[in-house]
């Protein structure tokens, strides 16, 4: 076996995928595997900022585990023993605010995990896409959410999703949640919501938008799908204003991927907030895999739920499911149809 064969790269990654992500020093795949560059003794993060290693010279290990028990010692510039003690306390940071009744602080995250509030705050982010404080406000808005779609009054879902009074809650969902939670409850009552279908080169294309903004794009669907998401909903065809944010969704859907404020009235749980989040950060003509993804938003071994948050976005181009690929490079799934996603990755790569 030679030395670019040989080594135990993580699960769903290969021996060519894991130097790419060498060459690329890409801190996604920072904890997945580590380099073990057998001519100087030593293993590194994938990220490590050191004079890449000859090709030949290099084998991949699932963990520090493998790498020190093939005699290799921990590089002294990247320390990736450094990576479980951040996990352990992604971890044990998590646990916190999830089982917490009130919002722990950053201070009190940083004295919980032994690390300084600043050094906290970026692993924290780095590990799950969001600041602690983010976190912990999406964390409310999804409880908040269970509980209104279990049944629960406004009142309810407030204490029990530990906001102290109702006017924090609105203050928090403001902008998130979209509209009232009331509403949001109840199938969009009280809500107006704007829609246009409109011819495009990629296909028939349905628009829909709150005062908030954007909150379906779509193809090969109708308004039928907004009267089955917003049953209650006032759905009004058109508008002046809403012809103006529908010729920049247009724009935005000729051209993908050229920056475009586009106001959205999107809403997901903490999770599916984060893969949102990453997608929106992958550069106009790159892909990233699904575990790439899951493990951009320090969660490695979700590779499935990601591809489940993926698909739930409600608002396809604007958010780039399309840039998400299989991690052999092929297309995978799409919910318009893989000709609409191989277009959209055509037009963005020039």
């Amino acid at each position: 076996m030679s030395n670019e064969q040989a080594g135990t790269t993580a699960e769903n990654v290969d021996d060519a995928e894991a130097w790419r992500a060498v060459l690329a020093r890409d801190r996604t795949f920072d904890g997945r595997f580590v380099t073990g560059v057998h001519s100087t003794g030593i293993y590194c993060r994938p990220s490590c900022a050191a004079r890449h290693p000859r090709r030949e010279n290099v084998r991949f290990y699932a963990s520090i585990a493998e790498a020190e028990a093939a005699g290799l010692r921990a590089c002294k510039r990247c320390l990736p023993g450094d990576i479980a003690r951040d996990e352990a306390a992604v971890a044990q940071a998590l646990a916190v605010l999830r089982e917490g009744e009130t919002a722990a602080t950053l201070d009190q995250l940083a004295r919980e995990t032994g690390y300084s509030p600043t050094h906290f705050q970026r692993v924290f982010k780095r590990a799950i896409g969001l600041s602690p404080a983010a976190y912990a406000r999406a964390l409310r808005l999804e409880r908040a959410g269970e509980a209104l779609s279990e049944g629960a009054s406004v009142t309810e879902a407030v204490y029990a999703a530990g906001y102290g009074a109702p006017s924090r809650f609105y203050e928090a969902s403001e902008g998130k949640m979209g509209m009232a939670p009331s509403a949001w409850r109840n199938g969009g009552a009280g809500v107006t919501i704007r829609w246009a279908m409109v011819e495009t080169t990629l296909g028939r294309m349905l628009v829909a938008a709150t005062d908030k903004g954007v909150c379906r794009l779509s193809f090969a669907e109708g308004p039928d799908t907004l009267e089955r998401r917003f049953p209650r909903a006032e759905l009004v065809e058109g508008g002046a204003a809403f012809a103006r944010l529908l010729a920049q969704v247009v724009a935005a859907v000729e051209q993908p991927g050229e920056s475009r404020a586009i106001p959205l009235d999107v809403q997901g749980t903490a999770f599916q907030q984060a893969v949102w989040q990453e997608l929106q950060r992958i550069p106009k003509g790159e892909t990233r895999s699904y575990a790439q993804i899951a493990a951009a938003v320090g969660r490695p071994g979700a590779v499935r739920a990601t591809g489940s948050a993926n698909g739930a976005n409600n608002v396809a181009v604007l958010i780039p499911c399309h840039r998400v690929v299989r991690t052999d490079g092929t297309l995978g799934g799409y919910a318009y149809g893989l000709d609409i996603k191989r277009e959209l990755l055509k037009r963005e790569r020039g």
